[in-house]
């Protein structure tokens, strides 16, 4: 059984190089019982390749979840960064065929 859920998703984009990669990691269990470490990598915008890899305890699968991660930081792999929505404003008078209407 997974105590706590593993996901991380990173990204390492150089338009100098034209390289725009992603590196997906998640610890999760099997049908089995057991614990798997599933990682996902590839130019973004594809679907890219994926391992698994199981273990048997969820340690194991953890250690190897942060030992992945400090190589792909050291290689430049950054998380995605956030995207602002902007707020939606609601105006009280609508325009409908060019006709301006009140509510």
């Amino acid at each position: 059984m997974i105590v706590q859920p593993y996901h991380l998703y990173i990204e390492r984009i150089e338009p100098e190089k034209n390289m725009a990669r992603f590196y997906a990691l998640a610890v999760q269990p099997t049908l089995f019982g057991e614990v798997s470490l599933v990682r996902s990598w590839g130019r973004i915008g594809t679907h890219g390749q994926q391992k698994m890899h199981v273990f048997n305890e969820e340690k194991h699968a953890v250690e190897l979840f942060l030992e992945l991660l400090r190589k792909k930081r050291n290689r430049g792999y950054k998380p995605k960064p956030t995207v602002e929505i902007p707020a939606i404003r609601h105006s009280s008078s609508q325009r409908v065929n060019d006709k301006l209407i009140a509510s």
